[in-house]
């Protein structure tokens, strides 16, 4: 800035020149009459020379202020960059909102309680974001995004247990080794063989849009006490829980996640089986245990998963499926289930954790009803970023529905991982 001021200072000191020139000249003028031609000529350079002097320094002092302005821009950038990184941290361990963030909450709000679409329209356009699709409705904040993840993850057994990524887009692609490199001892001196490369197999998760259609009435929306993105977020995840979880476990791959129940299956070991495919065990009896060693298909499901994937692993199976293996015994007539030693812990079976899905199938004939194994490496959940709610005031009267769409994914991507128990013959 003190740049700027010097040549304040020099441009009005070179216009009181000009100006004190000027008026000298007339006073010339009028005492002496006509002036030399060659004096004229000599006071023109003159004045030519302070005009071109006095644009010199203008163009110096904008160029400086220009230099200025980008100056105080980055400093200002800088400072929104500090202020986001040491934004308080809430109780949940959320970061306190942006400036951006407060905005669209507030016109979400606004949306949501009266229909007004405009500053949702005017963000949206301002925003670069994957979330950004031409089918109609308003992406919902990243709050709300997070609170039905969030609720997701509590209420679903598949999403508590499997593993999980968000992408930007629908074209997600994962390697998968199904070939280590080989390896060996050598002595410190001794040639290094050339080793055998891996096999990568690629794994296309199917992704689909799932959503649900929640209603609320006018009344509600216009009471100010009530939460309305909470009690869409609720809505929202409760109706999506029962549709997803239902495809991850026996979804098709067409439009939806694949179901590792539809991959398919064989009673071959691991090392031998084709790529994909999930090994199951058969009880032996068409559609119930044996009657001798219950307890055994169970004990041999265990270790038929690799000791390496025994870590973290779980048996997964409906309600009433649950209610038939608490009944089982082991040879000392001890109950193979054990309820959680404090609460809020699960129940274990053999040592391992059980988790509740009420759509594996019950026990029937030739029934895949119990699944047990490390479904955090060997079933893979896709979310596309990005919720959408539509809106809808008029179909039902008078009741406002928000239709909320969102884009999900899934597939086996390590067959080695999962095990199933078939209540068959062979």
């Amino acid at each position: 800035m003190s740049e700027v001021q010097d040549l304040k200072t020099k441009m009005d000191a070179i216009h009181k020149t000009v100006h004190d020139f000027q008026e000298k000249n007339d006073e010339i003028l009028k005492k002496f009459g006509d002036v030399d031609p060659l004096d004229a000529k000599a006071l023109d350079k003159m004045n030519d020379a302070i005009t071109a002097a006095e644009k010199q320094a203008k163009d110096a002092a904008d160029a400086i202020a220009k230099k200025d302005d980008e100056a105080k821009a980055l400093e200002s950038k800088m400072a929104d960059l500090e202020a986001a990184l040491n934004r308080p941290v809430s109780q949940d361990g959320e970061k306190a909102m942006t400036a951006e963030q407060v905005e669209h909450k507030a016109a979400f709000d606004k949306f949501m309680r009266k229909g007004a679409e405009e500053n949702l329209k005017d963000l949206e356009r301002k925003a670069l974001s994957v979330g950004t699709d031409a089918d109609g409705g308003y992406a919902v904040p990243e709050q709300v995004d997070t609170m039905i993840e969030k609720l997701l993850v509590d209420i679903s057994p598949m999403r508590a247990v499997a593993g999980q990524v968000t992408v930007g887009t629908s074209d997600y692609k994962k390697l998968v080794n199904v070939g280590g490199i080989a390896s060996g001892w050598v002595g410190e001196t001794a040639s290094r063989s050339e080793t055998n490369t891996s096999q990568l197999s690629e794994v296309v998760p199917p992704i689909g849009e799932v959503y649900a259609n929640p209603a609320a009435t006018q009344t509600m929306l216009d009471d100010a006490m009530f939460d309305a993105e909470a009690w869409l977020a609720s809505e929202v995840a409760e109706e999506v829980d029962r549709a997803e979880n239902a495809a991850f476990i026996s979804g098709t791959g067409t439009a939806q996640p694949k179901g590792f129940l539809n991959e398919t299956v064989a009673t071959t070991a691991d090392g031998t089986r084709a790529f994909g495919q999930i090994q199951y065990r058969a009880t032996g009896v068409d559609g119930d245990w044996a009657a001798s060693n219950e307890a055994d298909a169970l004990i041999d499901l265990v270790h038929d998963l690799r000791s390496g994937y025994r870590t973290g692993a779980t048996w997964m199976m409906s309600n009433l499926t649950l209610a038939s293996v608490r009944k089982l015994k082991d040879g000392d007539g001890n109950y193979l289930w054990r309820p959680g030693l404090a609460d809020g812990q699960p129940a274990t079976i053999l040592g391992y954790n059980v988790a509740e899905a009420e759509d594996m199938p019950e026990i029937a004939s030739d029934s895949l009803s119990i699944a047990f194994g490390n479904f955090r490496r060997g079933y893979l959940i896709v979310d596309r970023i990005g919720t959408r709610v539509l809106r809808d005031p008029f179909t039902n009267k008078p009741y406002v529905h928000f239709y909320t769409t969102k884009r999900v994914g899934g597939k086996t991507i390590n067959s080695e991982c999962i095990k199933l128990l078939k209540f068959g013959v062979s």
